[in-house]
């Protein structure tokens, strides 16, 4: 049942979702082999009506949400009430690797980062995966938010940061064709000339997604 769980998860049914926990309310609180809960599969999926309805009724039944689970929902009270009976959860990593900064960076809101942050979370913490990324590589792959790139520019997060392949956080920006993020990265002293693993620059990743303008931007930045 718990693959087929995950498929209606992942599919986003929500009506099918609610359907089997009604069927069998231990769903609601179902992992998967490295510890990750349906909650956070849907956070991960994309899946917001079926994350709304897992946290409804996780909260119905007076079931807390990990500290996890609150970073990634952006879920502040609850991340202070954690912290405050463990701060070093702070610095925990999740089964499949994340840190609580990670999630929040990539998927929860800027104010769920900032009190993570604030609570010495560090942002050079790198996730226990094969993505060997930091918080700033997530948001930038994923969440996109500028607001958060620059909480975390400002708490010490490098903009040359490396993770696997030799990806730097301006490769995303330049994929996603996002020059607001590429420009706050240069701000902080990002080489835009600087090559992956493979070879290519950021302006490389830019031209091959169709991005001609940000290419040309990126070619004529100064390397700092």
């Amino acid at each position: 049942m718990s693959a087929d769980f995950l498929k209606l998860i992942q599919r986003g049914a929500a009506a099918e979702v609610a359907e089997a926990v009604a069927a069998d309310p231990t769903l609601v609180c179902w992992r998967d082999s490295q510890g990750v809960s349906a909650l956070l599969w849907a956070v991960y999926c994309g899946q917001e009506a079926v994350r709304d309805f897992l946290r409804a009724r996780l909260a119905a039944e007076g079931v807390a949400l990990d500290i996890f689970e609150a970073a990634a929902t952006g879920d502040q009270a609850r991340l202070r009430t954690i912290l405050e009976a463990e701060p070093k959860a702070v610095h925990s990593f999740s089964g499949d690797g994340w840190t609580p900064l990670h999630l929040a960076a990539a998927f929860g809101a800027p104010a769920a980062v900032a009190t993570l942050l604030a609570c010495g979370a560090r942002v050079d913490a790198v996730s226990r995966n094969a993505q060997q990324n930091q918080p700033l590589h997530a948001v930038l792959e994923l969440g996109k938010d500028l607001e958060t790139v620059r909480l975390l520019l400002e708490h010490g997060a490098l903009a040359n940061a490396a993770q696997a392949g030799g990806f730097t956080p301006i490769f995303s920006a330049a994929a996603a064709n996002r020059k607001d993020l590429a420009e706050l990265l240069a701000a902080h002293g990002v080489d835009p000339r600087r090559r992956s693993d493979a070879g290519k620059t950021p302006a490389d990743f830019a031209r091959e997604r169709g991005h001609a303008e940000m290419a040309l931007w990126l070619d004529a930045q100064p390397v700092p």
